[in-house]
């Protein structure tokens, strides 16, 4: 469906922004099948945008709703909030795959409903926010269409390791690789150092009284430098 005026106003009813420059969403609602287009004027660029707008957005909003919470628990909380299963429920929420504007034959192999395209266009949009308004308004514009999810997440996710494979997952790179690096103490105190590495990232190390314990920290430690964007890519 084209972007135009009447198509864009309902969309910026369910995103909550109306946009004072409406071409910044035309380009991120463009997928790179449309041939006329140069690689500027489709979502790509805006994605890369938006996944940054996203991740320091969640990360101070986490902060300021669970005052309370370790890095741990928030860097938990992060990873799956802003994966793409999550991106992709937000995009559904709005029903952005019959705005995208595509190839008639991408559209004709399910693409609008396809969820990796769905995650890359969201994050698109929330970069034109940003772009057309500001931090703050992309910042009040997440917070609104993440609310349900927030509040559907009692508790953080308790497995590290498991949160540290979902993301990964979500971002199309390789599961985690785990090393163990060395042994130190004595038999009944133990203390492993254990290094985990996803591609992209900086390779991350922590310690602990067992294999098991020492991988946990790990990835606990390497969800905490990607919410921190200090994993490298950040992306």
């Amino acid at each position: 469906m084209p972007a135009d005026a009447d198509s864009r106003d309902t969309l910026a009813d369910r995103l909550g922004h109306r946009f004072n420059r409406p071409e910044l969403l035309d380009t991120a609602l463009t997928h790179a099948s449309m041939g006329m287009a140069r690689r500027r004027d489709t979502y790509q660029r805006l994605e890369f945008l938006g996944d940054r707008v996203l991740g320091l957005a969640m990360a101070d909003l986490l902060m300021r709703r669970f005052p309370d919470e370790s890095e741990g628990d928030l860097a938990r909380r992060y990873a799956r909030l802003v994966d793409g299963r999550s991106l992709a429920e937000v995009a559904e929420s709005v029903d952005l795959g019959i705005w995208l504007r595509m190839s008639d034959g991408e559209a004709a192999t399910g693409s609008r409903d396809n969820p990796a395209i769905l995650a890359d266009a969201m994050e698109a949009v929330i970069g034109a926010i940003y772009r057309d308004a500001g931090l703050d308004i992309a910042a009040q514009v997440i917070a609104r269409l993440w609310e349900g999810m927030l509040d559907r997440q009692d508790e953080p996710p308790t497995d590290p390791k498991t949160a540290l494979q979902e993301w990964a997952q979500a971002q199309g790179r390789a599961l985690p690789d785990y090393r163990t690096l060395g042994r130190t103490g004595p038999d009944h105190a133990p203390r492993f150092t254990v290094e985990v590495e996803v591609s992209g990232l900086r390779p991350v190390r922590a310690e602990g009284g067992s294999r098991r314990a020492a991988e946990r920290a790990a990835a606990a430690a390497a969800l905490a430098a990607i919410a921190s964007g200090d994993g490298g890519d950040g992306g």
